[in-house]
C-alpha cells in the first residue's frame, strides 16, 4: 500500500497542464506526480525541473539520458524508476539490443566509449557514498564538454530525487510502465516490488 495515494489528473488544472509533458515521455501521467499535486508548487516545480533537465543541448540524446536515469536508479533500487526510465527510453528511440542489454552497457557491443563513460559516472554518482574519483571523472571529461556533463549530472541528480519519493512513497506502478519491466528488465530479476501492490 502506498504511503500517500495518488490523486486523480484532473485534481489541479494547472498541474494536469504542465503534466502533459508526460504523455511524450511514458504516454501517461506517472503516479508520483499525482502524488506530489497535493502540495500542488511542488509538482509543478518538478515539472518544469524535468523538463528543464531532459531538454537537449548538445550530443547527449534524448534516449540516453533515459538510460542514464536507468543506471542511477538501478544503483539506487527503485523499482518504480527503473521501470519507467526503460520505458521512456524505449519511445526515445533507443536500440532493442541497448534496451535488452543497458544492465551490461559495461561489456556489450551497443553501447558506445561515450555512453559507457556516461553511464559509469550514473552508477558512481548515484552510489551511496558517492563513488566519483579522478578516475570516473577524467574518463568523463575525455568523451563529454562542460555543458554535456551537467546535463548528464542533471539527469542523475532528478533521479535521485525520484528515486527517494518512489521508493519511500511505494509509489504504485502504472500497467504500462510494469508491462516495460517485464519485457525488458524481468530476465534480470526486475520484479516491481513495493510498487505492484496496487494496480
Amino acid at each position: 500500500m502506498p504511503l500517500v495515494h495518488p490523486l486523480p489528473a484532473d485534481h489541479d488544472h494547472e498541474v494536469a497542464e504542465l503534466a502533459q509533458f508526460f504523455n511524450e515521455t511514458l504516454g501517461f501521467c506517472p503516479n508520483s506526480v499525482l502524488t506530489m499535486q497535493r502540495r500542488p508548487a511542488i509538482a509543478k516545480a518538478f515539472i518544469q525541473l524535468n523538463k528543464a533537465v531532459m531538454e537537449n543541448k548538445g550530443r547527449v540524446t534524448s534516449d540516453l539520458k533515459r538510460l542514464i536515469g536507468y543506471v542511477a536508479s538501478q544503483t539506487a533500487g527503485c523499482q518504480y524508476c527503473q521501470a519507467h526510465t526503460i520505458r521512456a527510453a524505449e519511445r526515445y528511440g533507443a536500440t532493442e539490443d541497448k534496451l535488452m542489454h543497458v544492465c551490461r552497457y559495461r561489456t556489450h557491443p551497443a553501447f558506445s566509449e561515450s555512453e559507457r563513460a556516461a553511464l559509469d559516472f550514473a552508477a558512481a554518482a548515484s552510489a551511496i557514498p558517492n563513488a566519483v574519483d579522478e578516475r570516473i571523472s577524467n574518463n568523463i571529461r575525455q568523451h563529454w564538454d562542460d555543458g554535456e556533463i551537467v546535463e548528464i549530472l542533471g539527469v542523475i541528480a532528478l533521479f535521485g530525487y525520484l528515486n527517494r519519493w518512489n521508493d519511500s512513497m511505494g509509489t504504485p506502478l502504472e500497467w504500462p510502465a510494469r508491462d516495460s519491466g517485464d519485457q525488458f528488465l524481468g530476465k534480470e530479476g526486475w520484479t516491481g516490488g513495493k510498487h505492484l501492490n496496487e494496480k
